[in-house]
């Protein structure tokens, strides 16, 4: 017989045999003896990395057998539970470890209903939670997030009865400063279903943030949709610059000329280009945080041409010493804000008492005052921290483009 022959009678026979029962798959089990979990398991893990309690405060695990010391970390709480600040006090705090290498430890009392930022320090090392499924990207590096839920945090909470937009991250050529460059962008719901022109809103960040930060810790997304859902704010597309660009001699972090040609000449002319947006001088806003705030100073207060909405969150002019830098500033724009003073339709200035930039409010409110410029001032608790800027934007967004 052939080996053609004998291969197919083989086969022919082997497909007529009857077929064994398959067998279940066995679960793999875990060993009760330590948090790992083996190679390849893809179930779930057998513990909850972050959980809120009853009463709002938080507990934290992280698996880590091989580790001397592990501490929680986390700037956006640490005026509730000083770690790092006020100076002096730890820097986290500490977690214990149980026999299986398990880390845990529960905030002392609990966390305001919010979204906040954390990590854990293995070991000295920074480590982001790595069950964790939300992160925050900073100008360095990135932090997990978690939100404790309750009433006070809902106006930023996603809610499942009401629609949400779409936040989509985008690249762009950036021919003023010679590279490629992102922004995050907020297109509000309906908006791929409709023909119709959106009014737009440039929200930057702060100094040591980047364009991913309004979303993933301020929740801007969330806020403009349950604003939007209630009828409070009108839909808007809100664009979230890179605030940042590349360091070189004599270009200043709050005074940047960089960023503000770059925004100028290269992102909103792409955004125009790319997205259904009105792109009217009437119907285009801009703000910021701190850093954010600055350049929404220098370049959208001083350029009512492009910009007639304006908010300034958590900072001022004259900052530290230096405060001939207000008068600076007024000669430099003169021109200028004397065309805001005529043309602006809201100009929103908020700073919480116990900012340490809040010795900046009344020389820049003098500044206001002395050009005729019309403001409204929303002075608040609270220092230099997300719960005020999110709040801000809550306050500022249902007053544009009424």
């Amino acid at each position: 017989m052939s080996f053609r022959l004998a291969f197919l009678a083989a086969l022919s026979a082997a497909t007529a045999m009857p077929l064994a029962p398959a067998t279940a798959q066995q679960p793999v089990q875990l060993d009760p003896s330590t948090c790992v979990t083996p190679p390849f398991y893809s179930g779930p893990a057998p513990f909850k990395s972050v959980e809120q309690l009853p009463d709002q405060r938080v507990t934290f695990r992280i698996c880590a057998p091989d580790a001397k010391e592990v501490l929680l970390t986390s700037t956006d709480i640490a005026k509730i539970i000083p770690m790092g600040f006020p100076p002096g006090t730890p820097q986290g705090l500490t977690m214990a470890k149980d026999k299986t290498g398990l880390w845990t430890v529960t905030t002392p009392q609990p966390v305001p209903a919010d979204t906040s930022r954390f990590a854990f320090r293995v070991d000295g090392v920074k480590t982001p939670d790595p069950l964790g499924k939300t992160f925050s990207e900073e100008l360095k590096g990135i932090n997990s997030t978690f939100e404790v839920i309750g009433p006070e945090g809902a106006f930023q909470t996603w809610d499942a009865k009401v629609a949400h937009g779409t936040v989509s991250t985008v690249e762009y050529w950036s021919n003023s400063l010679g590279i490629k460059r992102r922004a995050h962008v907020y297109t509000p719901p309906g908006y791929t279903k409709d023909a119709r022109k959106y009014p737009v809103l440039y929200l930057v960040h702060g100094a040591g943030d980047s364009d991913d930060s309004w979303t993933s810790v301020g929740h801007a997304n969330l806020i403009l949709d349950n604003l939007i859902a209630s009828g409070k704010a009108v839909p808007m597309i809100v664009v979230m610059p890179d605030g940042h660009t590349p360091l070189r001699e004599g270009v200043m972090t709050l005074d940047n000329p960089d960023f503000g040609n770059e925004l100028i000449k290269d992102l909103i002319p792409y955004v125009d280009a790319n997205y259904r947006t009105d792109a009217r001088p009437a119907t285009r806003a801009m703000a910021g945080l701190s850093m954010g705030g600055s350049h929404t100073l220098r370049n959208g207060l001083t350029h009512p041409d492009l910009f007639r909405w304006i908010g300034v969150f958590s900072m001022g002019l004259g900052v530290g010493p230096d405060k001939g830098r207000v008068d600076e500033y007024a000669k430099t724009y003169d021109a200028a804000l004397k065309q805001s003073a005529r043309d602006l339709r809201l100009l929103y200035f908020a700073m919480g008492k116990d900012d340490f930039l809040y010795g900046t409010v009344a020389p820049t409110r003098a500044l206001f005052d002395r050009y005729h410029i019309a403001y409204h001032y929303n002075e608040t608790g609270g220092g230099h921290e997300w719960p005020n800027w999110r709040r801000y934007l809550a306050d500022f967004a249902p007053r544009l483009f009424r």
